[in-house]
């Protein structure tokens, strides 16, 4: 078994791309990284592949067709790594809004016991830095929302920051992720909650990007509403 495996999906970031790769490889606990990149035109396919030259057999690149969604990359990501046999697979975003020094933070936990774990905004007070008061009202009461729907345990239900034990990956059933955006976090939580895996979350600090366009879009707020619905329904009926 190899193992740490960061999972990194790109849609034009060339501007972080670089810098968060550097990052990743420098961090204290040894990380690999696959970097999911939906054909992105500005290059970052192309600047992914000259800096693995520079990290033989550590970074490594899966170049789809067209822009699928979030959900879509990871799950292709998750698939990778299962497939490569990495033993703790992470998901991370590339804008730096994830420092990659908490990574073996998320790794300590899972190797204490947890099967996923969470770097939370929200455990410990409220921990974003340079986001608008309304997008973390936003971001703040949708974990609440989703928390009343679903009865996890989990104060940041839509974090984005975490670590698997394959074993999660593995009994999830991947191929039946629905969701792309904010529900696919939600979505995957739920699926390790139900099946009685041990969700812990760590407490970090989230600083929105500086570099680059957000990806948010009034579609992916929807989606995560009325998602989180549907999940609680297949649930109840036994199609999880």
């Amino acid at each position: 078994m190899k193992q740490n495996l960061v999972v990194i999906p790109t849609f034009n970031e060339i501007e972080n791309i670089e810098d968060i790769l550097i990052a990743v490889m420098n961090v204290t606990t040894p990380m690999d990284v696959l970097v999911v990149d939906d054909n992105s035109p500005d290059g970052t396919a192309d600047k992914v592949l000259q800096i693995a030259k520079e990290y033989p057999n550590r970074i490594f690149l899966k170049k789809r067709m067209k822009k699928n969604g979030l959900g879509t990359a990871y799950v292709a990501g998750f698939n990778w790594a299962l497939k490569n046999n990495y033993t703790y697979i992470f998901e991370m975003d590339a804008d730096f809004s994830h420092n990659p020094n908490d990574l073996p933070l998320l790794l300590q936990a899972c190797e204490n016991g947890a099967d996923v774990a969470i770097g939370s905004r929200y455990v410990k007070g409220v921990n974003v830095v340079n986001w608008p008061l309304s997008r973390v009202l936003l971001s703040y009461f949708a974990s609440v929302y989703v928390r009343f729907i679903t009865g996890m345990k989990v104060m940041d239900t839509t974090a984005g920051f975490i670590c698997y034990n394959r074993k999660v990956l593995e009994q999830i059933n991947l191929e039946r992720i629905k969701f792309v955006g904010y529900a696919f976090q939600i979505e995957m939580k739920y699926r390790a909650f139900s099946r009685t895996f041990k969700l812990v979350e760590v407490p970090i600090i989230f600083t929105d990007r500086t570099k680059g366009k957000s990806k948010m879009s009034g579609g992916i707020i929807k989606e995560a509403v009325l998602g989180v619905l549907q999940l609680r329904f297949k649930k109840l009926f036994n199609k999880l």
